[in-house]
């Protein structure tokens, strides 16, 4: 074998066996999770107060830089937290969206991990050595705190890295500025309802390497983000095969990824989506954590250099394809006549407490032949028999009072499927409460009308028994 020949396969042999290791670093990360978790964050809708005595008690860890970059419209401290000490400089940024946290939680484990001490030493010791980390984990406080997309000046922080006018836009585009990143993660969250293609899979992530121009070409800094989406696809297949998906790359000139891109940082857009069984997205934010300590290994090593970009084109495109409920083949009343129909079911989150609690209220989406909708949850009513749900004649002075009385499954179980109550507290109200719940003298409308919160009552040939209330299936 000549020289070169033998080169090649050294050079060979070693990128593979580095290929493996990600793969093992990955496994370890997913496993030993909750050993990194961040506990004193549990749900979506934290606040700024909530995580600032967090940041700022990191400020006594060793090898930890954390700053305050900069003040929102309301003067809420934005900090940046900075790690490593590596030639390759990477920004992170996080809620820029204030109702967008998924990934923010996931930053917290991050900084978790970086402080402990046990067998992925030399994972951490790889990172910080060839990285240096810039974090801002909560670029838009004042959203979160009304737990909203847009900052209080209701300007979306993502359309203004043109203009630059909301102070928060300005201290993201100093921040790359200053940090010259190599690489930037752009972390969002997304809609639970969108799909990876068209099958009834949630795309729980979802990339982009967003266009730097209305072409949409590849320039060298845009394939780098491309080819690194390729390895994290690759890794998370393991954990959620059909569930990763890709943004459309239509170019949006006033966005940061775009933007940042073209200034020559190369972005990967990083949205959290659904997953079933997972309201918190607490499995989402454990993904987060893994895919972002995989990146940082890759871009470390450069595996992600020996990635096949055509690769990034066959990830599927996202589609919102998905609901919570869907009714299949119901049959129902309309004008006279019988009609047999699909139904698909959404549910509103109705915030209160601050924006730090929520209810959900159900409505119909569409209605007709939904063969190519999917629903998180599904039910063939076909052959079914289908009982409007009645108002429980007796009003009670609040939900204690019904609580003490009655078993809200019982009541359903009779076919009634909504209660008055002469106090109507909403904020009292457990989620997803299986019955409506109406003021003393509230109409209530119960039809199929779009848009409409229709609760009833199924039952099969069979004896089996269902209900449906604010879009959600209950077995009776």
């Amino acid at each position: 074998m000549k020289p070169i020949q033998v080169l090649l396969v050294i050079g060979l042999m070693f990128a593979v066996n580095t290929i493996f290791a990600q793969a093992d670093s990955s496994d370890q990360l997913f496993k030993k999770y909750d050993n990194y978790r961040e506990k004193r964050i549990t749900h979506r809708r934290f606040k700024h107060h909530d995580i600032e005595p967090i940041l700022l008690n990191m400020k006594k860890l060793p090898n930890v830089e954390v700053e305050e970059i900069g003040r929102s419209v309301e003067n809420r401290a934005i900090y940046m937290v900075k790690m490593g000490s590596g030639k390759i400089p990477v920004l992170l940024w996080s809620q820029m969206h204030g109702d967008e946290p998924t990934a923010t939680q996931a930053l917290f484990d991050i900084f978790n991990f970086f402080q402990k001490d046990d067998e992925l030493n030399p994972l951490r010791d790889k990172i910080l050595s060839e990285l240096t980390l810039y974090f801002i984990p909560m670029l838009n406080p004042d959203g979160a705190e009304r737990f909203t997309r847009r900052n209080a000046l209701q300007i979306d922080i993502n359309r203004d890295a043109r203009r630059l006018e909301s102070p928060e836009s300005k201290i993201l585009k100093a921040m790359r500025e200053r940090t010259q990143a190599k690489f930037g993660f752009n972390l969002h969250d997304q809609q639970k309802y969108y799909t990876a293609g068209h099958h009834p899979y949630p795309a729980s992530i979802t990339f982009l390497a967003p266009a730097y121009n209305p072409a949409e070409d590849m320039n060298p800094v845009r394939a780098n983000a491309a080819k690194l989406i390729v390895q994290l696809n690759n890794m998370l297949q393991k954990y959620i095969p059909h569930s990763v998906g890709k943004w459309n790359d239509d170019f949006e000139p006033r966005a940061f990824g775009e933007l940042m891109t073209k200034w020559g940082t190369s972005t990967v857009l990083i949205e959290s989506g659904g997953y079933s069984d997972d309201p918190e997205r607490q499995f989402v934010r454990k993904l987060n954590f893994v895919i972002l300590l995989t990146a940082f290994e890759a871009i470390a090593d450069k595996t992600y250099e020996k990635q096949p970009i055509d690769d990034y084109f066959k990830i599927p495109l996202n589609e919102k394809m998905l609901n919570d409920l869907i009714i299949r083949r119901l049959k129902i009343k309309e004008k006279g006549r019988a009609y047999r129909m699909d139904f698909s079911f959404r549910q509103r989150e109705i915030q209160y407490a601050h924006a730090t609690k929520f209810y959900h209220r159900g409505y119909i989406v569409d209605k007709g032949d939904l063969v190519t909708f999917f629903g998180y949850k599904e039910l063939d009513a076909d052959g079914m028999t289908m009982t409007l749900g009645k108002i429980l004649p007796k009003k009670y002075r609040n939900l204690s009072h019904f609580l003490k009385k009655k078993n809200p499954m019982e009541v359903l179980k009779s076919g009634y499927t909504a209660i008055r109550l002469r106090k109507k507290d909403m904020t009292q109200v457990p989620l997803d409460f299986p019955l409506i719940i109406l003021g003393k003298n509230e109409n209530y409308r119960n039809d199929f009308r779009l848009g409409h919160n229709p609760s009833f009552l199924l039952k099969s040939t069979t004896g089996k028994s269902y209900a449906v209330t604010n879009g959600q299936l209950i077995n009776l």
